[in-house]
């Protein structure tokens, strides 16, 4: 089989994929659709021990209330429950998840989660659809199809989504000129080993772990991974810290450094949007 056969396969092969996806999610049977999503209320927040290990994020006893029988259950995110808590109070809403019928298998997500069609495998397939179909026109009609295919459709979807990146960036930068100081605590370090099971090398991950009050008597327990100078030795450290009134795991350490990444974010959709554009210009001069 040559390459034009071998594409064509590829192309059909993750085109019934993408077709039966999309299909599944019309009957309303993917993992997601089947999927029960509730929200949670966290009611105690476990003290972080110096030294211990960040693995299960931050100890959390959460109530919700079960659809079914409308009784309050009460579960804790001991072992692998989804997403690692990295930010927890007393009151806090989180996400919790469960395949339909079996209760016992639930997860966590750091916020409460909206429906699912179960979409992104099928767009997935249907990326490497679209990825089939360039490579193909190169083989036929000539290299300068690669960068028109490749570079053109990505730069046209970077100018759609550019307006949406200046709004939140500029959401951004009005929530961090909001934002309260109070003042903080590091009441933990948490240290992580691991070993590559490879070569032997080792490994270590540092997470300090940060106490504050907000203004409105919420205490707040939240991994700290950014802008801390020696997380190592930051044990009993006393800091500044800025937070959002309505979100105090939205916080930062050093209000600068996060206008600075904004900023940045913003330039570097720019420039690959331009990058992409002159691509597909390339491209298309030898034409």
């Amino acid at each position: 089989m040559g390459w034009d056969g071998f594409l064509a396969l590829w192309c059909a092969v993750w085109g019934v994929v993408a077709l039966a996806g999309f299909g599944r999610s019309l009957a309303g049977v993917t993992r997601a659709q089947r999927t029960v999503r509730l929200t949670g209320r966290i009611v105690r927040v476990g003290e972080p021990r110096h030294g211990g290990s960040r693995q299960g994020g931050i100890a959390v006893v959460v109530v919700y209330r079960d659809p079914a029988s409308g009784q309050d259950v009460t579960v804790t995110n001991d072992g692998e429950r989804g997403e690692m808590i990295t930010a927890a109070w007393v009151g806090r809403e989180i996400g919790v998840s469960h395949p339909r019928g079996r209760p016992h298998a639930y997860r966590f997500a750091n916020l409460p989660e909206e429906p699912s069609r179960g979409l992104g495998r099928p767009a997935f397939a249907l990326f490497l659809v679209y990825a089939g179909l360039v490579v193909l026109a190169a083989l036929h009609w000539g290299w300068p199809w690669t960068l028109i295919g490749f570079g053109g459709p990505w730069a046209l979807l970077g100018v759609v989504h550019l307006p949406g990146a200046v709004r939140d960036k500029n959401a951004r930068l009005g929530r961090l000129a909001a934002m309260d100081s109070v003042e903080g605590r590091v009441v933990a370090v948490l240290k992580d080993v691991s070993v590559d099971q490879d070569d032997g090398h080792t490994s270590t991950t540092i997470t300090p772990v940060l106490s504050f009050t907000t203004r409105a008597g919420t205490a707040v327990t939240a991994h700290c991974t950014e802008h801390l100078v020696d997380p190592a030795g930051a044990y009993g450290r006393e800091l500044t810290v800025h937070h959002t009134p309505d979100d105090p795991a939205e916080f930062t350490l050093d209000r600068a450094a996060e206008r600075r990444s904004e900023e940045r974010g913003l330039l570097f959709h720019v420039l690959l949007t331009v990058v992409l554009a002159a691509t597909a210009v390339a491209g298309a001069v030898p034409l």
